[in-house]
């Protein structure tokens, strides 16, 4: 069995989160096994269709070099489940949240087995009637009450005793609780287990424009109640952001622009991470190519992008038919769409490879001749498989988005619904030793905190190896790239070094939303991409972004100020308050 060539960081991940234990915490797989266990549980798909176990070695085969070599990795719930007793290997849920007691408490209990299994879900609280509104014991407490329910429940589940699963809060922003949704988060502590955004239609981002105000509609009675400026409304929402981190917003109508199925529903929310929008009950599973792995001699090897694009595909097509979900409306409604996800991490490595600084045209150019490629060839993935195994099912329901350019009115010789995705990759990034998504390196040296409160500690790679070429690693560089986690003030290091090794905060912010606009362009489902912003930006500078963000087609996005949340999870080494906190967060 071929050794795969793991980083120090990774096997650490690997050993603490995906290998399997016994019943006394002990490890019982090496990260070949758990390679070999995954390829040979997802290949067994194949039988299904061919009738030939001998079709599904080969393709056992192609699933495992496909990992082993760190080309291709599935999103955690595939690593950690597969061909072991929950099988539930989708990363990405939605549950619908209706206005009644039994609805509430029985999407809570289905989110409950969703988490156990390591998946993340989301909702859409927007149906539940406003606070102090009439129910008939009395006065309701309104949706931010309930979330609080949800999130205690959240934090008593984990995976095997260490992962927890996470949440998306959505409220729209025509409900008359919005203000007290905006601010929830304004203090510490409080649903750690959700992210928030508001879902904003095209009409409140035109009222913003105009200056002019918009309805506040009782959803129970559909009922107007109030009317507010869309500006300060707006304000509030920026404001929340800048001080840490939520809400983010997504831009509702379009995502249902492009919901590939609107005869089956309306798309409400997203998948935890926000890249994933989707129907009531629907799941998706999720899998990124590793961009940097593709660069060879300073050019885009397209040839072999091209096999492991076509390689993902069937593996995301066969996990649908493996995984055991956890409900049966998740069942149904997953075999009628059949939606996969395939995205991409090490993006930023991929540029710094190619001798391209991620804030320039070049670079946007980069993003979307990658992306257009990747799109085009997983659409011909798709076709290829639906002539083999059938088109998804509910293809009469669906509308082709006439903006998407490739096999315009051919949509019923698709396989899946959609194609692609760009998720966050926070941890099969570590485990392939690569940038994670499509955001450029947080920093060129940091240390990073597990949720098992292990340390990571990074240096980056590429860097290290441009010093060495140039004659200029030694302990004086080394020390300042610790301390300041950029090289954009070490004068003595080339300009072309400091141009290439850009870190998200030396990035002006409408280069992280043209990055995102330029790859959601040939992206089926949605983008996580976080504005990274420094710990100076201003509220301006967060409106800015969310405008610009709307203008350029994204269909959602989230800011970050670096420190401006408690239990960050990634923080420059060697500054000394940060290094205060990282100790707190280690003693708890």
């Amino acid at each position: 069995m071929p050794k795969i060539n793991l980083s120090k960081n990774a096997l650490m991940i690997l050993e603490q989160r995906y290998l399997a234990k016994n019943s006394k915490g002990k490890v019982i797989e090496k990260p070949e096994d758990l390679l070999r266990r995954v390829a040979k549980n997802v290949a067994q798909a194949d039988a299904k269709y061919k009738k030939s176990k001998r079709n599904a070695k080969k393709t056992e085969e192609k699933f495992y070099n496909l990992m082993a070599s760190l080309d291709f990795l599935p999103n955690s719930p595939t690593l950690f489940n597969a061909g072991r007793k929950l099988q539930q290997l989708a990363a990405c849920f939605v549950l619908p949240v209706e206005d009644n007691i039994s609805s509430i408490f029985k999407t809570l209990h289905d989110a409950a087995l969703i988490h156990k299994t390591g998946a993340g879900t989301g909702f859409n609280f927007s149906m539940l009637r406003p606070k102090g509104d009439v129910v008939s014991t009395g006065f309701t407490s309104g949706p931010v009450s309930f979330m609080k329910i949800f999130d205690a429940a959240t934090e008593q589940i984990k995976l095997g005793g260490i992962l927890r699963g996470a949440n998306m809060g959505i409220l729209n922003v025509e409900h008359p609780d919005i203000e007290d949704f905006i601010k929830v988060k304004s203090k510490e502590n409080v649903l750690t287990n959700f992210n928030v955004s508001v879902a904003i239609t095209d009409k409140f981002m035109q009222a913003i424009k105009k200056n002019k105000s918009y309805n506040l509609m009782n959803p129970r009675t559909k009922k107007t109640v109030k009317k507010e400026s869309a500006r300060r409304v707006f304000k509030l929402i920026c404001e929340q952001a800048w001080l840490n981190g939520d809400p983010g917003v997504i831009f509702i109508d379009r995502i249902n622009e492009f919901n590939p199925t609107p005869k089956l529903g309306m798309i409400e929310s997203t998948d935890s991470c926000g890249e994933q929008p989707l129907l009531p009950y629907e799941s998706c599973n999720l899998g990124s190519i590793n961009l940097s792995n593709v660069v060879e001699n300073k050019k885009i090897n397209y040839q072999k992008l091209k096999r492991i694009t076509h390689s993902a595909v069937h593996f995301l097509d066969n996990v649908i038919d493996m995984c055991r979900y956890p409900l049966k409306e998740n069942t149904k409604i997953v075999y009628k769409n059949r939606k996969i996800g395939l995205g991409v991490m090490g993006f930023a490595d991929m540029l710094i490879k190619l001798g391209i600084a991620y804030d320039s045209e070049e670079g946007i150019k980069t993003a979307e001749e990658v992306m257009e490629f990747i799109s085009k060839e997983a659409s011909i993935a798709s076709m290829n498989l639906a002539v083999k195994r059938g088109t998804f099912p509910s293809w009469k329901q669906s509308v082709w988005n006439k903006k998407n350019k490739y096999f315009k009115g051919c949509h019923i010789l698709l396989r899946n619904a959609t194609r692609t995705t760009i998720a966050p990759t926070g941890t099969i990034s570590i485990i392939a030793h690569v940038s994670s998504g499509i955001e450029p390196l947080f920093a060129l040296s940091y240390i990073r905190k597990t949720a098992e409160g292990k340390t990571l500690v990074y240096f980056d790679e590429n860097l290290k190896k441009a010093l060495v070429e140039c004659g200029l690693y030694n302990n004086k560089i080394i020390e300042r790239v610790n301390k300041e986690g950029t090289i954009k003030n070490i004068n003595e290091l080339p300009k072309k070094i400091r141009r290439i090794f850009v870190v998200g905060s030396d990035i002006a912010p409408e280069w992280h939303v043209r990055m995102q606009a330029a790859f959601q362009k040939y992206v089926d489902n949605g983008i996580s991409k976080t504005v990274t912003l420094p710990k100076d930006a201003s509220v301006e500078d967060v409106e800015k972004i969310f405008l610009m963000a709307f203008e350029l087609g994204c269909k959602g996005i989230s800011v970050y100020r670096y420190g401006s949340r408690e239990g960050q999870v990634i923080y420059l080494s060697s500054k000394r308050d940060e290094q205060i906190t990282l100790s707190g967060f280690l003693k708890k």
